[in-house]
């Protein structure tokens, strides 16, 4: 058995650890619940509300009446909607998870209890976004599985600002 010294001895790589760092590849709001979501190139972002003219800042989202769902911004990596049509060919157009920021290049479940910036708005994430049933049949496909773990993650807008297409999305702590 090779251990990680013996690769390094070996010239072979070190395992690294998941990127903290990404870009902001798409925005989608809703300003209500159920309907489809819409892409916008920026968002204003507002402490303990969400983005503006998104359904759960209006307090009009599916789970709104919820104390315990913190929905103030939601994220999903666009490497996780690729894999659902690779692994599983299941095809969702842009926005169908109903998350509001797509990144690229970033693990979301690593930023899960940590504070993160996009761009100069601090957030915070507060918990993996699993997959419903609401979602399911929104959808309608069979999205529930393949999305355990995967689905993105919740998050607390911690300082007001603007998240736009492009930004950077980083850990800060």
């Amino acid at each position: 058995m090779t251990t990680l010294r013996d690769a390094s001895a070996k010239g072979g790589a070190a395992p690294t650890s998941p990127p903290l760092r990404g870009t902001v590849e798409a925005i989608h709001l809703t300003p209500v619940g159920g309907a489809p979501m819409m892409a916008v190139q920026r968002a204003a972002a507002k402490a303990g509300i969400g983005l503006e003219g998104d359904r759960y800042a209006l307090g009009v989202g599916h789970y709104s009446p919820d104390p315990r769902v913190d929905r103030q911004l939601t994220l999903i990596a666009a490497e996780e909607i690729e894999r659902l049509a690779d692994v599983f060919d299941i095809h969702l157009p842009r926005g169908a998870t109903r998350r509001n920021v797509t990144t690229r290049g970033l693990d979301v479940n690593a930023l899960n209890g940590r504070r993160f910036r996009i761009g100069t708005v601090l957030c915070e994430g507060t918990r993996l976004c699993e997959p419903c049933l609401y979602l399911t049949t929104l959808v309608s496909e069979p999205v529930l599985e393949p999305l355990v773990h995967r689905g993105g993650l919740r998050a607390r807008i911690l300082d007001d600002g603007e998240i736009s297409v492009g930004d950077e999305v980083v850990a800060v702590d």
